[in-house]
């Protein structure tokens, strides 16, 4: 969070950010006050603003690492040279095992995302859209390459992160199926799709 702190001071910023996500998700940002965290932390109100300077901060940096680690990765397959087709289903398994070792974080990031507001909401939601460019380039690749028939990419990148993403709604670290085998079923039903009568 803050730069230039001791390591007591980042340790205790990891507390509240890890304590801010699990409370999000079990009440809501809306239904959370700053006194929850405090006290999730065992610090006093006026404490806690020694670590962060508001609720949306938290909110934001919750939203920063959901999404920032996972598009370099993307932008490093972008970049992989290998085919089209690889790379939207590495790209595919990449989203879904951040999402799924990182579920706590991603839930809130997918159901509060719309609760920022000024500069933080444009810069979460610039984040998003070149997520979903990078996918668009890949199905672009595809079809030039004629790997994939001719399709509205941005229409069909924007599909791609809706069946990932609702994947917080459903995903049990408990389930009978691993991430990378729900990747496997995605990306042969994204990849068939894409094939199929192909010109």
């Amino acid at each position: 969070m803050r730069k230039g702190v001791s390591g007591d001071a980042s340790s205790k910023e990891e507390e509240i950010f890890t304590e801010a996500v699990r409370i999000f998700r079990e009440k809501g940002y809306h239904a959370t006050s700053v006194q929850n965290i405090a006290d999730a932390v065992g610090l006093q109100k006026g404490s806690l603003y020694h670590y962060i300077s508001s609720k949306e901060e938290l909110l934001f940096k919750i939203f920063e690492r959901s999404t920032g680690e996972l598009t370099l990765e993307l932008e490093t397959i972008v970049a992989s040279g290998d085919s089209p087709t690889v790379q939207l289903c590495r790209a595919i398994e990449a989203h879904l095992t951040a999402l799924c070792e990182h579920l706590d974080i991603y839930s809130v990031y997918l159901s509060e995302r719309r609760v920022l507001s000024g500069r933080t909401h444009s810069h979460v939601r610039a984040e998003g859209e070149r997520h979903a460019r990078l996918l668009e380039r890949i199905i672009q690749q595809g079809i030039a390459a004629k790997d994939f028939r001719a399709v509205d990419s941005k229409m069909t990148a924007h599909a791609i992160l809706g069946m990932c993403n609702w994947l917080y709604q459903w995903y049990s670290q408990t389930g009978r199926l691993k991430p990378h085998e729900i990747a496997e079923i995605f990306s042969d039903l994204v990849v068939d799709g894409l094939a199929r009568g192909r010109k």
